[in-house]
């Protein structure tokens, strides 16, 4: 049984044409997810799922396997798990754990793969995700009318070390469950769900241009010396 990476990377996209090979750090930004997925040794086989021919040719140069994923699964509304649940049926049965990465969140240092899945096989979660501790962040919720402080007692503040729990975000690197249970849920969160600790700063994605300045600057700042040629 094996283990998989898949990367959907569809052709399209509203906030930056052709996002998947626009330009990032000198490379296609696609380019760096399946490159980790490549250079990771616990990873069998990586999987780019497109509806773009020229997408899935730039990702078999890079040493990805492509799948043609049909139009009807590459709209501006199709999730992830259909694009996902498409690939696993194109792979066939032989698969047991199933990383989803996504292209649009390069920010991973060179043993974030590997690490994930170590984690992964070795603890009793039937899936799990990536994300930071939010050690100085109030995060707040507005209901209707009313803000609400979901983190901590806005009314009562306490020093950041004395707040009961540890509050997260999920920062959309890393993804990884069985392929049984992505086909019975259709989620890529299922049964228990465990996290994959990552830096802050690689909690970052990109949907727009601003964004994408933005995570060049960190990539640039702290992988520029892992970078893959």
């Amino acid at each position: 049984m094996k283990t998989v990476s898949i990367i959907p990377a569809r052709g399209g996209s509203k906030g930056i044409p052709r996002k998947n090979l626009m330009d990032f750090s000198g490379r296609p930004l696609l380019y760096w997810s399946v490159r980790q997925s490549v250079d990771s040794t616990l990873v069998d086989a990586t999987y780019v799922t497109s509806d773009s021919d020229e997408i899935l040719d730039q990702a078999q140069s890079w040493g990805a396997l492509p799948i043609r994923r049909p139009d009807e699964l590459s709209s501006d509304t199709s999730s992830s798990e259909s694009a996902l649940l498409h690939a696993l049926d194109e792979i066939g049965d032989d698969v047991d754990t199933t990383v989803f990465l996504q292209a649009t969140s390069p920010l991973r240092k060179p043993d974030d793969i590997n690490n994930a899945i170590k984690m992964f096989k070795s603890g009793p979660a039937d899936s799990l995700f990536s994300g930071a501790i939010l050690e100085d962040f109030l995060v707040w919720h507005r209901e209707g009318g009313e803000l609400k402080c979901l983190n901590a007692n806005a009314t009562n503040r306490s020093r950041r070390q004395d707040r009961d729990g540890i509050s997260y975000v999920e920062n959309g690197s890393i993804y990884i469950t069985t392929a049984e249970g992505l086909r019975r849920t259709q989620n890529r969160m299922n049964g228990r769900i465990d996290i994959f600790e990552m830096d802050l700063w690689q909690s970052f994605e990109i949907d727009d241009r601003e964004q994408a300045v933005f995570c060049e600057i960190l990539f640039n700042h702290y992988l520029k010396l892992a970078k893959t040629d």
